[in-house]
């Protein structure tokens, strides 16, 4: 049956899940799920994902959801192909590779999702961002990024000198933000800088950015 992702590439957890395939280098089928239709709330979709949100995954007669759930699957399956994102060969990485994970899901992913949310995706779907609300989500983005800023001046990437799956989170919705005026919480900060302008060109995130329709 292969790999399959049910989702959308625009969709930012969608394209953290193809991000991890394409830096792999893995064939995979995107199976479209129709948000205007309603069809993430709806069978068939609802039994691959029973909280309707995107994106789910199949690998042969596994199913998957939760895309950070799914990215650590592909990484650990597929560790002999394209880079150690996990750096499976040392404990002590492995470990600080998990710690980092956590920081990027619990400490950055909700303030930025919050942000993206309020000043793109509120105003392609017809409504109104809230000027309060964007600075007070900035504010807090803010103070995470100072954090990485501290950190990457003692790491090339964010858990250590390799490229890691903690990194890879990272890229949507920070590409995401680059795309708003408030990508001067990234360009303000030269070591986080020059740590998205390294993530972001690598070859496997280009080719997964092709998909986002509101990037450059």
């Amino acid at each position: 049956m292969g790999l399959k992702v049910y989702g959308l590439p625009m969709s930012t957890n969608t394209a953290r899940v193809i991000a991890c395939l394409n830096e792999k280098g893995l064939e995979y089928e995107l199976v479209p799920v129709d948000l205007r239709t309603g069809a993430h709330k709806q069978q068939p979709f609802i039994s691959l994902n029973p909280f309707g949100q995107l994106p789910a995954f199949q690998d042969g007669d596994l199913t998957l959801f939760e895309s950070r759930a799914i990215t650590k699957y592909i990484a650990e399956k597929y560790k002999g192909t394209g880079p150690d994102l996990l750096r499976q060969g040392s404990i002590t990485e492995s470990a600080i590779v998990g710690v980092w994970l956590e920081v990027e899901a619990q400490q950055f992913g909700p303030p930025i999702a919050d942000l993206v949310l309020e000043i793109l995706i509120k105003p392609m779907l017809g409504g109104t961002t809230d000027p309060q609300a964007v600075e007070i989500h900035a504010e807090k983005l803010a103070k995470v990024l100072d954090v990485y800023e501290e950190r990457l001046t003692k790491t090339k990437y964010i858990a250590g000198d390799h490229f890691t799956l903690v990194d890879l989170h990272h890229l949507p919705y920070t590409f995401c933000l680059m795309n708003t005026p408030k990508a001067s919480l990234i360009t303000c900060r030269p070591h986080v800088l020059a740590w998205w302008e390294d993530i972001s060109s690598r070859p496997a995130w280009k080719k997964t950015a092709e998909g986002i329709k509101y990037g450059p």
